[in-house]
């Protein structure tokens, strides 16, 4: 039996977990110096303007960098708020709709016309429906911002040289993955990227399920960008822990005044929960890493399933060949041999 079966199968497992998980002793510590600068930094954070986004947006906004939140809602406010609250002003929002393949490539357009040339990338957007939805493109709403919105998102930056590999330093791309990415026991390729019809009960399990494709990809990408020894780009995935956001905010109505209480009480707020993203966006420690995942504030291997080369190449192909389906079609080839 997989144990990680049972502990993110469903709402009321994953939550024990996550409250459970805040009292486990932690092994393989790494620490963030608070004075680590990011002067000059060129960061896009998307999902910025709530939750774990929105503190990853004013973080790195007091440690000098310069913030992108690429966000569908709280446009201009919550920018506003960033400088605000971080004293800097170099702070700037971009609309995208992530469950959109058209928004993400007009959001690449708008940072190709400011010539920008990213030194991190945090993909931070994530959403946990009440029930399955269509896209505009007809898939399944959460398949395409949990996992193939980054996929997307990712190949249009690099199509477009828009990834700063030139810099003085190696730049960064941070996926924000979930230990619920060893909940699924198999990949479920016939059914890769096919709308299926669910309620609430399922979506616990096919949130861990998206977020095992999201650190495949995490994986595979750093394979392919870091041949022959060399480190052209850092890929980093974590799980922060359990967090108090607004992220159950579709949970039935019956659940939502407990699910507060619990999160309030038991679950880290973003700015407790931010320590490992800031970490691997900031800390010289990890600087010329090729991959790493970070579960809270501890160094862990990632499931074997994500790291199996197999399954790497596969999920490639598999995101590739449906967004060609889509008429998207990539130039550069990022074959790994």
């Amino acid at each position: 039996m997989n144990p990680h079966k049972e502990r993110y199968s469903n709402a009321f497992t994953a939550t024990i977990s996550g409250i459970t998980d805040l009292f486990r002793k932690q092994k393989n510590k790494v620490f963030l110096k608070e004075e680590i600068s990011l002067t000059d930094k060129n960061i896009l954070i998307t999902g910025a303007s709530s939750g774990l986004g929105f503190e990853t947006a004013v973080q790195l906004a007091k440690r000098g960098a310069r913030v992108w939140m690429a966000c569908r809602s709280g446009i201009p406010e919550k920018g506003d708020r960033v400088r605000r609250l971080s004293g800097n002003d170099h702070v700037k929002m971009l609309p995208v709709d992530l469950s959109d393949m058209k928004s993400i490539i007009r959001l690449v357009d708008s940072l190709k016309e400011s010539s920008l040339k990213i030194d991190r990338l945090i993909c931070n957007a994530a959403v946990v429906p009440s029930a399955s939805r269509k896209t505009h493109q007809g898939l399944e709403e959460m398949f395409m911002v949990n996992y193939l919105a980054k996929y997307l998102l990712v190949r249009l930056l690099l199509e477009h040289n828009l990834i700063n590999m030139n810099g003085n330093s190696v730049p960064r791309i941070i996926f924000i993955s979930s230990e619920a990415h060893r909940n699924p026991k198999a990949f479920d390729w016939e059914g890769f990227g096919r709308f299926r019809e669910y309620s609430m009960g399922k979506t616990i399990e096919l949130y861990g399920y998206y977020k095992l494709l999201m650190t495949t990809f995490a994986n595979e990408l750093s394979r392919r960008l870091n041949q022959s020894g060399q480190t052209r780009c850092s890929i980093f995935a974590l799980c922060p822990g359990p967090v108090n956001t607004h992220i159950a905010r579709e949970a039935p109505v019956i659940f939502k005044s407990l699910l507060k209480l619990i999160f309030v009480v038991f679950f880290k707020s973003p700015e407790q929960a931010v320590k490992p993203v800031l970490y691997l966006g900031c800390s010289p420690e990890v600087e010329g890493n090729a991959v790493g995942y970070l579960f809270r504030m501890s160094r862990k291997e990632m499931d074997p399933k994500a790291t199996d080369i197999k399954n790497g190449i596969r999920l490639w192909q598999y995101s590739e060949a449906l967004l060609e389906s889509h008429g998207i079609v990539f130039r550069k080839n990022m074959n790994t041999g």
